[in-house]
């Protein structure tokens, strides 16, 4: 059976999210790292980018123990790093020391509590750039970043400047327009020089040829190859992720089953309001026993 395994980013964690976490992974992470995660204050985002992602290939290794591979991997920004251990990219220890490292970068390339991301939803990408344009400046930084849907575009730079689009959009007609529960700046050209930073340690571990499909935030479509695939979990940061486009690439892919990895719920519904054939699985809603249980009823 041909599924597809969506791996969510930050923004849906929550306190409690690690209780069912084997003991071994979460020693890992304080053997690799040297952090403890305690599962209740994420607003630390070394913490909450090593949970997220721990939980996430917790998760994998659960699928892959009961006989599964995922014909192709989506990740959604800090997601692509347990996309690329599902395809057998890079391995636990080796993800776990890299995020630690984009986690530390990213929150000290610009002040948490000044700069941040929104979201605005009910406008087009082209709308969403229009009022950028009326903010952006050198001392009022903001960029049109992720696009998520064809009228969910996600706004990245400094919280003031966020905030004065947000409220342009509010004006024209947005449905929907507000800063987003993420701990750091992501998304925009202000973190290349983070993004070359974490190129650099990345080349410092053995990555291998993908065993999956890959689709790359930062162009939006396929990669087959090591070296585009690297780029995109060293320089995504730095681009919008072009979430919409890669599910638009998913649809002719032949998929039936998605599977979203916890924490999220958001992404598999965003693949199956494009086709609505693709069956759908959320961990956090389902829990891996009866994801599983779904999986084996669908395949026979």
């Amino acid at each position: 059976m041909r599924t597809i395994w969506l791996f969510p980013g930050q923004g849906s964690q929550r306190p409690g999210m690690l209780a069912g976490l084997p003991a071994a992974d979460r020693q890992l992470v304080t053997q690799v790292t040297g952090v403890e995660l305690d599962d209740r204050d994420y607003r630390d985002s070394v913490k909450n980018q090593l949970a997220i992602t721990i939980l996430q290939m917790a998760q994998v290794d659960q699928l892959k123990k009961a006989g599964w591979m995922p014909t192709a991997v989506a990740g959604h920004s800090l997601g692509v790093f347990a996309a690329a251990y599902a395809a057998n990219v890079i391995s636990k220890a080796d993800v776990l020391a890299v995020v630690k490292r984009r986690a530390q970068l990213m929150q000290a390339a610009y002040d948490p509590a000044e700069y941040g991301m929104g979201v605005i939803l009910g406008l087009t990408r082209r709308e969403v750039e229009d009022l950028v344009a009326q903010v952006d400046g050198p001392t009022t930084p903001v960029c049109a970043s992720n696009q998520n849907a064809p009228t969910q575009v996600t706004v990245s730079g400094k919280k003031t400047a966020i905030k004065a689009v947000l409220e342009l959009a509010q004006q024209q007609g947005a449905t929907k327009a507000k800063l987003l529960n993420v701990p750091v700046l992501s998304h925009t050209p202000l973190l290349a020089g983070v993004a070359e930073q974490l190129a650099t340690t990345l080349h410092k571990y053995e990555l291998h040829a993908p065993q999956a499909l890959y689709l790359a935030n930062y162009n939006g479509h396929l990669v087959h190859e090591l070296d585009p695939l690297a780029y995109d979990l060293s320089h995504n940061l730095a681009y919008p992720v072009y979430w919409d486009t890669m599910m638009d690439v998913a649809t002719e892919l032949d998929l039936q089953v998605a599977i979203e990895l916890c924490p999220g719920t958001v992404l598999s519904k965003l693949l199956s309001s494009k086709c609505h054939k693709i069956k759908r699985i959320s961990l956090a809603q389902y829990g891996i026993d009866d994801g599983l249980y779904l999986l084996d009823k669908w395949q026979k």
